[in-house]
């Protein structure tokens, strides 16, 4: 025998369904009014690799070419941004901000197949595409060692 229990309470909205599911849990940041800021401190990258290279694209738009700081430490690979906020000129009243483009820090561990004195990056249309070619592999001779 099944027994379904059912509640007396009336519908409620989406929000008020997660609030109920999920009360104070972390993930609550994804639906409140401030995920712009949560999803803004690391911007996504796709990262495809081809026989000769590996290609970075990051998203980031409303940057300028000059914001951005690409440096190789070691095997990190690290690419940084840092925008000052414009300001509001005396008099404006900002009724509501949806957008901001602030500062990131993004690291990659490159393997030693990376050749770094080739990487290049180019910055067009809010996407900063990076490209680190490949080092030529030696090639190994074959060769049969007779037993004397």
């Amino acid at each position: 025998m099944t027994l379904v229990k059912f509640n007396q309470h009336p519908a409620k909205s989406f929000n008020g369904l997660f609030n109920d599911l999920f009360g104070n849990h972390p993930l609550n940041r994804f639906w409140n009014e401030d995920a712009n800021q949560f999803f803004s401190a690391l911007p996504p990258v796709n990262i495809v690799e081809s026989k000769d290279a590996y290609k970075l694209d990051v998203v980031a738009p409303g940057f300028e070419k000059s914001d951005f700081k690409i440096n190789l430490e070691g095997d990190q690979l690290t690419i940084s941004v840092e925008k000052k906020e414009n300001a509001i000129q005396e008099g404006d009243k900002q009724v509501r901000r949806e957008f901001s483009f602030k500062s990131f820090k993004r690291s990659f561990s490159l393997d030693e197949s990376v050749d770094i004195e080739k990487i290049n990056a180019k910055y067009e249309n809010g996407v900063l595409a990076l490209v680190l070619p490949k080092k030529e592999e030696k090639q190994v001779a074959n060769k049969e060692i007779t037993i004397a």
